[in-house]
């Protein structure tokens, strides 16, 4: 008997470097099946080379990302167009079809990978904006949206081929409170209800810890911190604890790496 394993993406001992410059330094996280996971960090930590690991978009210098029990880096790509199908991803702008309808950018990802009758896809279609709160939005185009119905119809399009793991990619970002707290609901329930894995990459801490069942921080390539929520907001790391309450300066400093700023007066004044 076949027993499925309990995580359904595993990144082991990661590493990548873009020339001399190295990013991932050794990543280790698993994404439980059934769980919303938050991948957190500053900008240029490292979250979106992760992201296009998962993907296999690039491969590791060292390390592997498994998807369902399948080493990516090592398939080809015919595996690699089948593994992209069981993800869904929300992107961060939206990524919406410009000259394409609410309806017909849903429609999309079911229409260019599989063989459903057109019937099916309306059906499926209105299912997934019914979800999302924009079934009547389904004629108007992306220009006609505001920035908060944008993300619900990416949000939609990113569930339609009913994937396994749905990748978030700061999916809070430049929305007003309402928009916001919308979509991070949206993102809780969808998750839930469809019985999927999801990973929301941000840097808005107070939106994700509301939705999220796990935390991982990303700090200079590494996993600097993690933990399940109310550990994560009860932790006395002063790290996670610059990041929770958004302290200007700390274990992450404000400053650029430089000389104390006397010597550089000094200096001005010699010169």
């Amino acid at each position: 008997m076949n027993i499925e394993p309990d995580n359904l993406l595993e990144v082991r001992d990661l590493h990548f470097a873009y020339g001399e410059h190295q990013v991932l330094k050794g990543i280790n996280l698993t994404i439980p099946k059934g769980k919303i996971v938050a991948i957190l960090g500053a900008s240029g930590c490292g979250k979106s080379t992760l992201l296009r690991h998962f993907g296999g978009q690039l491969k590791p210098s060292s390390g592997s990302v498994s998807f369902m029990d399948q080493i990516v880096h090592e398939m080809d790509n015919d595996q690699l167009y089948k593994l992209r199908l069981k993800l869904g991803m929300m992107f961060q702008v939206s990524g919406l079809f410009t000259d394409l309808t609410v309806y017909d950018n849903v429609a999309f990802p079911l229409r260019e990978h599989t063989e459903l009758p057109e019937e099916l896809i309306h059906d499926l279609v209105l299912m997934k904006l019914q979800a999302v709160g924009l079934r009547n939005a389904r004629n108007l185009m992306p220009r006609e949206l505001s920035g908060g119905m944008e993300r619900r119809v990416a949000l939609a399009r990113a569930i339609a081929a009913d994937p396994a793991l749905i990748i978030y990619d700061e999916p809070f970002a430049g929305l007003d409170p309402i928009s916001l707290n919308t979509i991070a609901n949206l993102i809780r329930r969808l998750n839930d209800a469809l019985g999927v894995s999801s990973v929301v990459v941000t840097y808005d801490m107070s939106e994700s810890l509301k939705v999220v069942d796990y935390v991982y921080f990303i700090h200079n390539g590494i996993v600097m911190a993690e933990g399940e929520t109310a550990e994560i907001i009860e932790s006395e790391d002063p790290f996670v604890r610059q990041f929770v309450h958004g302290q200007a300066d700390g274990p992450v400093a404000f400053q650029y790496p430089c000389n104390p700023y006397t010597d550089d007066l000094k200096l001005s004044r010699n010169s």
